[in-house]
């Protein structure tokens, strides 16, 4: 069983990226100077994260019917942007898959909510693993459950990283942020490559 979950929460660890996540936050909060509105600012993004990432994991297999389209397919798909994900990661250029110009001008929401929840925590890439699980063959129970712990622990290790965030800046330093956040962008390409080509056998290209 340990086999199955440990890709399953790599992958959901290497997405969403925890630790990546700290010096956008220490940049979107720093003109708040109250500890408490700070707390509560990651405790609402990683609720709302763990709300929508848990509607895709149940419902995720049933949008990929209702829209029929192929698990191979959407294997292959979600690789391709996985792969796109992990060059920006290895590259440090700012993730246009969470991101967009519109998005960083707009200030009318929360930033709990944007861009924090939607779509750092809960973006493309996440919803893109989920599905890639959930529409695996033979995915059932058992696969949910992963899926739902690998999604626990991540956001755990996201609320335990951003209080932390200034403690971790001073430890590592913006260098030791970013040289492991381009190791995690390594270990995601070999994953999403792996997708791909798990694609093309579901599809039967490949025998």
């Amino acid at each position: 069983m340990l086999s199955h979950f440990l890709p399953v929460f790599f992958s959901m660890f290497i997405v969403i990226d925890p630790i990546g996540l700290v010096p956008l936050y220490i940049a979107l909060t720093s003109n708040i100077d109250s500890e408490k509105e700070r707390r509560q600012i990651i405790t609402k993004a990683v609720c709302i994260a763990f709300a929508v990432s848990g509607g895709f994991i149940i419902a995720g297999k049933h949008i990929l019917a209702l829209l029929h389209i192929e698990p191979g397919s959407f294997y292959i798909a979600g690789g391709i942007m996985l792969f796109i994900i992990s060059l920006e990661m290895l590259f440090g250029q700012p993730t246009k898959t969470k991101t967009t110009q519109e998005d960083e001008e707009s200030g009318a929401v929360s930033v709990a909510v944007f861009p924090l929840a939607i779509p750092m925590l809960a973006g493309a890439g996440t919803q893109t693993t989920i599905i890639l699980y959930t529409s695996s063959e033979g995915a059932g129970l058992a696969m949910t459950a992963m899926l739902f712990i690998s999604l626990i622990i991540t956001l755990a290790c996201v609320w335990l990283f951003l209080r932390g965030s200034e403690l971790i800046i001073k430890t590592l330093g913006r260098t030791g942020v970013s040289v492991l956040e381009r190791i995690m962008g390594i270990l995601l390409s070999g994953l999403s490559v792996q997708f791909v080509y798990n694609g093309v056998i579901k599809l039967g290209i490949l025998g």
